[in-house]
């Protein structure tokens, strides 16, 4: 393993960076695009070198850097989970943490995920601006442990579509708030859901101006509503869930979405929260739009029986996270068994499934220039797994953890 030391000065101190060199060899390379010829990477502290060949690496190659040898396995860029309240025993709206960070983020990455946006659903306006302070606080180094932004869920959504969003704390924003989260912007948070029949339109520019995707959802909008304010919004949060279904006569949120095909959509692909069959329908309209999110809570990743979820008791049982009465409550779904579920029961193509957690979310919050592919000069972000769809090890920012 070569291991080269680079001092930089920074306000008169100096900083040490080791940049390490890996080799991944023998894979079965998913570029995010497509699968290739090629079936070796190498790695260069925190980003992609070069792509190529096993029999191109010379002895050099082999003898000096740290090679893993992974056997023919799929190795796919990270995913990326652009929907994720809590995972591995915690939940973001209970601790709004590093700490909680990083244990999502460790929790993540067991499943192939490498990237994910820390979700807030409706609360109060101190966790909200806890959130943001959170976000800014850690700046650069959010993406150090795996967070792109925020994703704020509510609380400036419909009554009518607030699922298990507590009724209380459902509201109208106000202006100072907004700008709060405006200031924070498209580089704290990548997404925000708002019900576009309830939202102030002053509200929405000021949002959009700031370069946040703004995010439809638990939504009861006509479609009509949801055309006067169409401009602002780029994303819609959960398809088929807390929204308006399709009808005959009025399309609503849903028939909106699918006429309309310009939107990026997430889906929570578990069987539970939309039907296989369900999937594989909105899959054919909405094609390379569709992207895969887990909308995972505190369980994932755990033996959890229930937990509190802002004011609710939610139980867990058989991949189930549902409240007494038999709401919803986030799901336990992971993204490997979500790219799993995509392939042997909606019955779609492996390449696409990966495209659904990797390239297709890069491009629906503009972080595609440096994730969701395995390309030179990319971060080096990767996960592999084998033919059960059960992850083997992951590479975040360069940093190797086998499974």
């Amino acid at each position: 393993m070569v291991v080269q030391y680079i001092i930089r000065i920074k306000k008169g101190e100096y900083e040490i960076h080791t940049v390490v060199t890996m080799i991944i060899k023998n894979a079965k390379i998913f570029d995010g695009d497509k699968f290739i010829g090629e079936n070796a990477v190498i790695i260069e502290g925190r980003k992609i070198k070069k792509i190529t060949s096993t029999p191109f690496l010379t002895d050099e190659d082999l003898k000096n850097n740290e090679v893993i040898d992974i056997e023919g396995k799929v190795l796919s860029p990270g995913f990326i989970d652009l929907q994720l309240n809590g995972c591995g025993g915690v939940l973001f709206n209970d601790e709004i943490t590093r700490e909680t960070l990083e244990i999502m983020n460790e929790t993540n990455k067991r499943f192939g995920a490498t990237s994910y946006l820390p979700t807030l659903i409706t609360s109060p306006d101190e966790k909200i601006l806890k959130a943001l302070k959170l976000i800014e606080d850690l700046k650069d180094e959010k993406e150090d442990i795996g967070v792109l932004g925020l994703h704020i869920e509510g609380p400036y959504i419909s009554l009518e579509k607030k699922g298990v969003h507590r009724p209380d704390y459902i509201r109208v924003l106000s202006d100072s708030v907004i700008d709060e989260i405006a200031k924070v912007g498209y580089e704290g948070v990548k997404i925000m859901t708002i019900a576009p029949e309830v939202a102030l339109e002053k509200h929405l520019i000021k949002l959009y101006e700031s370069g946040i995707n703004l995010s439809i959802g638990h939504s009861n909008a006509l479609y009509e509503e949801i055309k006067e304010k169409e401009k602002y919004y780029r994303n819609a949060t959960h398809l088929f869930n807390a929204m308006r279904p399709f009808d005959s006569r009025e399309p609503g949120v849903v028939g909106y979405l699918l006429d309309n095909k310009n939107m990026n959509c997430g889906i929570i692909v578990d069987g539970l929260h939309a039907s296989f069959p369900s999937v594989r329908v909105v899959k054919e309209v909405l094609k390379s739009k569709l992207y895969l999110v887990t909308d995972a809570v505190s369980p994932m990743g755990t033996n959890m029986e229930y937990f509190m979820f802002e004011g609710h008791k939610v139980y867990y049982k058989d991949g189930r996270c549902a409240t007494e009465t038999g709401t919803l409550g986030g799901s336990a779904l992971d993204m490997i068994t979500g790219i799993k579920n995509l392939v042997k029961e909606v019955k779609i193509s492996e390449e696409e499934a990966l495209r659904m957690a990797t390239s297709y979310p890069a491009k629906a919050v503009q972080v595609d220039d440096r994730y969701g592919y395995i390309k030179e000069g990319y971060i080096a972000d990767l996960t592999f797994y084998n033919e059960d769809f059960v992850v083997e090890g992951t590479i975040a920012k360069g940093q190797l953890t086998k499974y």
